[in-house]
Parts: C-alpha cells; sequence; structure tokens
C-alpha cells in the first residue's frame, strides 16, 4: 500500500527576522516531486475539530486576533498575521487529513509536512510558535473515530508541552517525548505525571545526544513502552532541530541518526499497529537539515534505503545517557 503526504507552507504566515519562517521548506519543496509517494491535498480543519483538543475560547480569541495582525502573542515570540488563523486550521486540517486516509486504509502511512508547527500548543494557549496543536488534534480525531488508543512520540528537541497536556489525563492517548533538557519551554522531567508512568514517558537528554543515544532510547524505551500500551496507530512529532548543527539547539543527530530512528519508529508501527503511522513536522531551523531529515523519514516511511546520505556525522561526541535512561525505565517500571 501507499505512503501519501501533505504539504502546507502557509507562505504568507511569515513574520520579519524569525526563526519559524516559510524559508524553512525551500530547499524540500523541490525534492517532492521525486519522493516514491503520493501527494494529497489537505482539508481544512474546523473549528469544531480544533476543539477537539483546544478550548473553544482559544479558536475564537485565535480568529479574533489575526483580524489585527501582523503581531507577537506570546514571549516565545509567537507571532500571528492576517492569515495565520487560516493557515493554522490548514496546517492542522493537513494532519487530520493524512490521518484519515491511513485510517480509512487508503494508504498504509503518511508524512504531514505543515507549518506553523503544534506540539508547544496547550489546551488553553498559543506558544512557542505554535498556534493550535495539529498533532493532538490529530490523536483526538481518531479516538474520535474509532480506535481506542493512540500513541505520539516526539523526537523535536524541544519538549512537546501542548502535547503533553492534551493527553496527561487520558488514558487512551500516550506520548513520549526526547528533548534537549534545559532549554524551551523548561518542561519535561522524568517524574512528571506519576498517574500516567508507563504511558507518558519524559526523556530529557544532555547536549549532544547523537545517533547512538538515539538508537539506544528507540530500543530500549521507545519499544518496551508501545509494547505495554498497545497503540493501534503511531503519530511522530518529526523536529529536526535535533541536529547537530540547528542554529537554535545543541542535540547531536546526522541526517542518517534520523533515518535509523525513523525506520525503528515504522517497525514499531508494522509489527503492533498494523503499520499505521504518521509523521508531522514540527521544528527544524536549518533549511538544508528539514529537507535532508525529510527525505530520510520518507525513505523509512517507504522502506527503502537511504537514498541521500548527506555525510553529516556530529563532530561532538555523543553524551553519556547510562544514567539517564536507567532512571527513566526505573521510573516507569520498565524491566532492563
Amino acid at each position: 500500500m501507499k505512503t501519501v503526504f501533505t504539504f502546507v507552507p502557509s507562505k504568507t504566515h511569515e513574520f520579519p527576522d524569525h526563526p519559524e519562517r516559510p524559508g524553512r521548506l525551500d530547499v524540500l519543496e523541490p525534492l517532492l516531486a521525486s519522493v516514491d509517494a503520493e501527494r494529497i491535498e489537505a482539508v481544512r480543519a474546523t473549528p469544531e475539530q480544533i476543539a477537539l483538543a483546544h478550548d473553544p475560547q482559544l479558536v475564537k480569541a485565535i480568529a479574533e486576533v489575526c483580524t489585527r495582525g501582523p503581531g507577537i502573542i506570546d514571549h516565545a515570540p509567537t507571532y500571528i498575521t492576517q492569515t495565520s488563523y487560516e493557515d493554522a486550521l490548514l496546517a492542522a486540517g493537513g494532519v487530520i487529513t493524512c490521518t484519515r486516509a491511513v485510517l480509512n486504509g487508503e494508504a498504509q502511512n503518511a508524512f504531514a509536512i505543515v507549518r506553523p508547527p503544534g506540539h508547544h500548543a496547550e489546551p488553553d494557549r498559543a506558544m512557542g510558535f505554535c498556534i493550535f496543536n495539529n498533532i493532538a488534534i490529530a490523536a483526538r480525531e481518531a479516538l474520535a473515530n474509532g480506535l481506542q488508543r493512540v500513541m505520539v512520540i516526539d523526537y523535536d528537541a524541544h519538549h512537546g508541552n501542548g502535547t503533553q497536556a492534551a493527553c496527561v489525563d487520558d488514558d487512551r492517548f500516550g506520548f513520549i517525548s526526547t528533548h534537549q533538557w534545559g532549554i524551551y519551554p523548561g518542561t519535561g522531567w522524568i517524574n512528571d505525571a506519576p498517574h500516567a508512568k508507563g504511558r507518558l514517558v519524559n526523556v530529557p537528554l544532555h547536549e549532544f545526544a547523537g545517533d547512538g543515544t538515539f538508537a539506544r532510547v528507540a530500543d530500549e524505551i521507545f519499544k518496551p513502552v508501545v509494547e505495554s500500551f498497545r497503540p493501534q496507530m503511531l503519530l511522530i512529532s518529526a523536529g529536526f532541530d535535533a541536529h547537530w548543527n540547528d542554529p537554535i539547539t545543541s542535540l547531536g543527530l546526522s541526517t542518517r541518526g534520523y533515518y535509523e530512528i525513523s525506520k525503528k519508529l515504522v517497525a514499531l508501527a508494522d509489527e503492533h499497529c498494523g503499520g499505521k503511522i504518521v509523521f508531522v513536522l514540527e521544528g527544524g531551523y536549518d533549511p538544508h537539515n528539514v529537507a535532508n531529515g525529510a527525505m530520510a523519514v520518507f525513505d523509512a516511511l517507504t522502506h527503502s534505503p537511504l537514498r541521500k546520505d548527506a555525510g553529516d556525522p556530529s563532530p561532538y561526541p555523543d553524551s553519556n545517557h547510562e544514567s539517564r535512561i536507567h532512571d527513566i525505565l526505573k521510573w516507569h517500571g520498565i524491566a532492563q
């Protein structure tokens, strides 16, 4: 069965000198014609669909403030323009469109390449460059349409605080986040949400955590958590800001590292979810890293070799995470 993707570049959602800009996708866009996947058109989300994961008052407030844009709406800084409300509806709709295609059996798996990103947006506020939480909305949509358990795995360099807030009290909604500890938004410690042990798993990482660390995390944390939770679909917050030379973070993944972790996630979906997996673009602020990482994801989704190894191994030694991984496994009662 085929792989599908949506592409929502939101070219008028732009603010002077802001890193979350349309140019993030400029290197990737011409490459999409060569991928072994079918492009499908994103269908704009309705306000009611956004309200599956957000307070309806937030949806109304964003619609109103955008009519007065452009402007800054939080200290991250998160910005809006006069088109940002519609852009955010289409971005969320792109993720829903991909999710529905997989759920309905029209595609094996999918990649929603959308902006503005979403994983920082909390139920009652936009934040962290994010307007609406695209992946949480899609997870809620899947649960509302018959699935009993879904899991989001987030490998953006920043903690997916908004996704955590959306799932924290819902036993049907699992969440794992790898993220650089000590950077924005400053959340995501190991012992968050003790009532959700084994279902809500934070993996705070040291600077320069690289390909080896991420491979260990996938094998020693992602795998047993997925096996225990038994989700029927995986949704992946794919942040390409975990690359070692991203301009605003300090982790250590390479393009090959992105391919290997994505391949492991696709294999987990094949084993436990009937292959149902949707990747969703989050961060990544160097256009070449975004392009290389996204193409690596397509190769993983189509069970293909890595076609374009960027030859960009991290120049930094991978940091030691032995005790950190041990502490996470112990907290969640995962046998080593």
